[in-house]
């Protein structure tokens, strides 16, 4: 953990104290004494005087429930802990569940205070005027593990603006999860296709009572599975330049194909999803498949689940135009430019980046990294890990690396698209068409409408 002087803001400067932020459901408190002695090894420790403890720094952080509860373990109990003995801070860590990321966001925005680092799990451009430009903190990352994948680049760079305004640590596949004991028992090949999800899914469904559970609702999963149906039809939102062009022969194909996967392979249950559904789901054994990251397979292997050694996980699928898929969740820490402590919250990142490999392994191979040089062996790692039945489980995500997409592909992350990301427009006319709530082209000429008009605003104040 290297208080790094190359950075330029990252003076010691006190944060002023403030109240409770939030009622959160889990605050870790990280007291800081003597960080000179820790460093050197060499000095007592020293109860530092009155006036030293009342100057102490103060950094704060949000984010979310990991999956992986082995992840925040590490993050709260070690990392933050000895960070903050090291730099003389005390280290607040705020953790909420997923549906109150937006919430908070927007109430601190709103306030003008809150804390130092905000973690997103997607791309947060709507908020690129309240942030500072994180530039700096990628130029520093790679002059020390050379560059960042580009997934990082293009869901955190405005190329408008010329502005950074978010900073990836890390991204988290999204691999299909299947039952391969009901697959091998329809006598089927795992899927390679879209086309093999529903043909293997209405045949599963028909003989087995058990659905295909990919989420058709208001929420985080639905909206990346959806948008990796899309990309692999060959639909967009966007173009590479920005321009909308939702409204197409492909999109059109990947619509009519979740209206037969629903009616065929699915029920209504997929409607009023959230998050987690499929997680729990696919543990009682009431799914045959579904798109997520390996929380699924480690909780099963962490609390002995017996379905767990069934689980078998795949890359991308093939569709009509091409492999590909999105990350399931794209970590984004954002530095508002209210923050008290920007020179700590700065430093912090460039420190976490060092200790990336930690982090990857106390994630469970959850936190793929934005810069590969931090896990030199990841594949290694993957390639055969101890608890995973089969012990080369994992060794798909290899491939995920390099298929997965960035939310606003082919284009960049930009308001416009986070806007549309996080008001669920596509959700929508995916779940419009395959209820029959609307035909497929009124479902897209709707959702195509809107998404111009988001542009339209965005493109307005100049961030699009």
């Amino acid at each position: 953990m290297n208080n790094n002087p190359r950075i330029a803001g990252f003076r010691r400067v006190p944060a002023r104290r403030t109240g409770s932020l939030i009622d959160s459901r889990r605050r870790s408190l990280v007291q800081a004494a003597a960080a000179a002695a820790l460093v050197t090894g060499l000095a007592p420790l020293v109860r530092p005087s009155p006036a030293r403890a009342a100057a102490k720094r103060t950094l704060r952080i949000l984010q979310w429930n990991h999956f992986v509860p082995g992840y925040d373990k590490w993050f709260d109990g070690t990392y933050v802990k000895e960070w903050g003995q090291r730099h003389d801070t005390e280290v607040i860590v705020d953790h909420v569940g997923i549906p109150a990321l937006a919430t908070r966001a927007a109430a601190e925005v709103s306030a003008q205070k809150g804390h130092d680092l905000f973690m997103f799990l997607s791309p947060p451009p709507v908020y690129e005027e309240q942030v500072i430009d994180h530039r700096e903190i990628y130029e520093e990352c790679q002059r020390k593990h050379g560059k960042p994948v580009d997934l990082a680049v293009r869901s955190t760079y405005n190329p408008k603006t010329r502005k950074y305004f978010a900073f990836s640590d890390s991204f988290v596949p999204d691999p299909v999860n299947y039952r391969k004991d009901l697959w091998d028992e329809a006598g089927l090949p795992p899927p390679d296709s879209w086309d093999d999800v529903l043909n293997a899914g209405r045949k599963i469904k028909q003989t087995k009572g058990i659905p295909v559970g990919i989420g058709l609702s208001a929420e985080l999963d639905t909206a990346m599975a959806m948008r990796t149906i899309l990309y692999a039809f060959g639909g967009s939102v966007q173009d590479a330049h920005g321009n909308v062009v939702l409204n197409s022969p492909n999109t059109l194909e990947s619509v009519k194909f979740v209206r037969a996967l629903y009616r065929d392979a699915m029920t209504p249950e997929v409607l009023a999803w959230d998050p987690s559904s499929n997680n729990r789901a696919m543990l009682a054994g009431k799914i045959s498949l579904c798109l997520n990251a390996i929380s699924i397979t480690r909780e099963g292997e962490n609390k002995s689940i017996p379905v767990t050694p069934d689980i078998w996980l795949t890359q991308a699928l093939r569709g009509p135009a091409q492999r590909i898929c999105l990350e399931h969740v794209m970590d984004c820490y954002v530095i508002w430019k209210f923050a008290e402590n920007i020179a700590g919250a700065k430093q912090f990142l460039v420190d976490y980046i060092d200790n990336f490999r930690q982090g990857f392994l106390g994630s469970e191979f959850y936190n793929f990294p934005c810069f590969p040089s931090t896990v030199p062996d990841l594949k290694k790692l993957i390639d055969d890990d101890a608890k995973a039945k089969p012990r080369d489980k994992y060794k798909v995500l290899g491939s995920l690396m390099v298929q997965a997409t960035n939310v606003g592909y082919p284009g960049y992350a930009n308001a416009a698209i986070d806007e549309i990301f996080n008001t669920w427009v596509l959700n929508t006319m995916f779940a419009r068409a395959a209820t029959g709530d609307a035909t497929p082209e009124d479902a897209i000429r709707d959702a195509e409408a809107a998404c111009k008009r988001i542009f339209a605003k965005w493109q307005a104040k100049g961030l699009v």
